[in-house]
Parts: structure tokens; sequence; C-alpha cells
């Protein structure tokens, strides 16, 4: 059985492997083991097509030799926590980003809504009873002055029977407020996820 210390071992290695130009803009999410539900995703941001395993539908905010790498790392007893690791981005911008429902897809709307643990009735969700990092996985990030970013949000809970399958980079930082609340500006970037 993986050790959670791995997991967080293996999110340093993705972006390191993809700069040396060793792991194609194919797909790359996989679990990490049979014996854990870790599950690391990695790719370079491109086109959308069969097989990409990040998108890219701004190219000027999220350039198509930027890259990207997601990692879910279970806790014992439930929870956990995803983190977002992206390189080659803007330099010093802030980047909102989300785990979402569905897959990648030619638009970024494909991916669906926000994962939710307790899913508001109401779409799309914009009330913080719903919309929040407690109840979603918010991993917004600023950039650094290389273009580089590290998010992680700790998970209370597992997802359960639903498993989400992409992370979404947005425009902007997620806002809080009620009638706004979970929103994040334009869909940038997509990262399929095997959660």
């Amino acid at each position: 059985m993986m050790a959670v210390r791995a997991g967080v071992v293996a999110m340093v290695m993705p972006l390191t492997l993809l700069s040396a130009g060793a792991v194609s803009a194919e797909r790359q999410s996989r679990p990490m083991s049979r014996d854990t539900d870790a599950v690391l995703a990695l790719g370079r941001f491109g086109v959308y097509g069969p097989g990409q395993a990040a998108i890219t539908y701004d190219p000027k905010l999220v350039p198509t030799d930027a890259a990207a790498a997601v990692a879910y790392v279970p806790a014992a007893g439930g929870g956990g926590s995803v983190q977002l690791r992206a390189q080659g981005l803007l330099p010093n911008r802030a980047y909102g980003a989300h785990v979402h429902t569905k897959s990648c897809g030619a638009k970024g709307d494909d991916a669906g809504p926000h994962y939710q643990h307790v899913q508001d009735p109401v779409t799309p969700s914009t009330n913080p009873k719903y919309a929040n990092p407690r109840n979603e996985v918010w991993l917004d990030f600023t950039t650094d002055a290389r273009g580089n970013g590290f998010s992680r949000s700790a998970l209370e809970h597992g997802f359960g029977d639903r498993h989400p399958r992409s992370v979404i980079i947005h425009t902007e930082h997620t806002h809080t407020d009620q009638g706004h609340a979970g929103q994040a500006g334009a869909r940038l970037a997509c990262i399929n996820v095997d959660f």
C-alpha cells in the first residue's frame, strides 16, 4: 500500500519529467497503485483532441507549452488532499481552480459543474452554503515570477461513489459572496483526472 508521503513526493516529479520532455502530451492519468485510491495526472497543455491530458481554451493565459500535475492522496480514515502544480503560466498572476464533475472536452463547459460533497439543488450553485471550499475542492493559486504555481486542498471527506473527472483553471480567484460564491471567471484550461 502506498503511504501518503509517497503521494506527496510523487507530486514533485511530474513537472520535472514534463520539462525534460520525458512525458508526452497524451493522457497520463492513472492510479498510482492497485492497492490505494491515490491518483496522479499530468500533461502539457494543448488544443483539444483525443487523448489530450491537458487542454487550453485560452493560450494567451494558459500557453500551449505550460504543464500541470494533479495528485489526489487519500488519508487513513477518510478525507485526503488534492494538489495542483503548474508551470509555464503567466508570471505573478492569480488563477482560480476547482475540481469538476466531468472530463475535459472541446469547450470548458463540457467539464460540468464543480464537484460538491453535498450537492446544491440549484444549478449553477452560487449559494455559499454549498459553494465553499469545505464542500467543493478549491485550488486557487498565484504564480511566481517564473509562472509556476502550487495549491493544495485538504478534504474532510472522500469522493464516495461520485468521482469527479477533471480540474478546471479559471481566470481569477474564487468569489465567496452570496450570489457569486464559487465563481472564478472564464474557464481557461482543463486537466483530465481519473479521481
